[in-house]
């Protein structure tokens, strides 16, 4: 099903490059996951396109490595509800980012800390198409062992292009010294440890961003992979970010969106 980004070397994820699409997995039903966003970022020469989730009707999460690219990023567009992202749908719902948060930590080496919140310029309707997830709270933590669900709009397999239609695919979260032992950067408290032993399954370029879902919950991010391009992958641990992610959303509420493109 979904891929990661393609990397550059043994331990880091490209920044800029796309999210990729489900390896191994099936097509989604549509409309399945209502909380599913498909991100279009344009900057002064290339257009990515990432994964996210709607957190709030005006929110949504992705990945910081999403938005961390060269050039200034010209248009900036979430569409939920969609299906199949090729064709314009009755069900989508096409809104511009007002603005976006990346964590104040994060480093592109290593995609540490690589979590980015988005401010709608307005709020999504909830309906049957589109609908919000609740993600995991602080020190809520995920047992080894446990299937999970991840879903997007990434490649299918190591080469292009991406899924037109949304993919998805069960994964299993892995002992964190499986990572450990691809990457010192490696970080078990801020990462978890996700993946397919048998490497037949995946995420990779343009699911970056995507939920990874235990229990009906968002507990992961769509973060990175190592020199193994479909086994272990690390994602963002949601739980631990989950102080920051409601100071962000508070101040959100106090702030209007302005005009233009803006980023902190």
């Amino acid at each position: 099903m979904l891929l990661l980004l393609l990397l550059t070397n043994a331990f880091v994820l490209l920044p800029w490059a796309g999210a990729g699409r489900i390896i191994g997995g099936r097509e989604a039903k549509p409309h399945s996951r209502p909380y599913m966003a498909f991100l279009k970022i344009k900057n002064a020469t290339k257009t990515s396109r990432c994964g996210g989730f709607l957190i709030r009707p005006d929110a949504v999460l992705s990945a910081a490595h999403c938005v961390d690219k060269k050039g200034r990023i010209v248009s900036f567009t979430v569409t939920l509800g969609a299906h199949n992202v090729s064709s314009q749908e009755p069900s989508q719902q096409k809104i511009p980012v007002g603005k976006w948060v990346i964590h104040p930590q994060y480093s592109r080496k290593g995609c540490i800390n690589d979590i980015v919140l988005l401010k709608l310029k307005k709020k999504a309707k909830i309906n049957e198409y589109v609908r919000y997830i609740s993600f995991a709270k602080e020190n809520e933590h995920v047992r080894v062992g446990t299937l999970c669900r991840v879903s997007g709009w990434g490649r299918t397999s190591l080469n292009p292009p991406a899924s037109d239609v949304l993919r998805e695919v069960e994964l299993k979260v892995q002992k964190e010294k499986i990572c450990q032992k691809f990457s010192s950067d490696y970080q078990p408290q801020s990462m978890i440890c996700v993946g397919d032993e048998n490497r037949k399954k995946s995420t990779y370029k343009g699911d970056s961003g995507g939920p990874l879902v235990c229990n009906e919950k968002a507990h992961g991010i769509v973060s990175r992979g190592y020199d193994d391009p479909l086994f272990p992958k690390a994602f963002t641990r949601i739980s631990y970010f989950e102080p920051w992610i409601h100071e962000q959303l508070k101040r959100f509420s106090l702030q209007d969106i302005p005009g233009s493109l803006s980023s902190d």
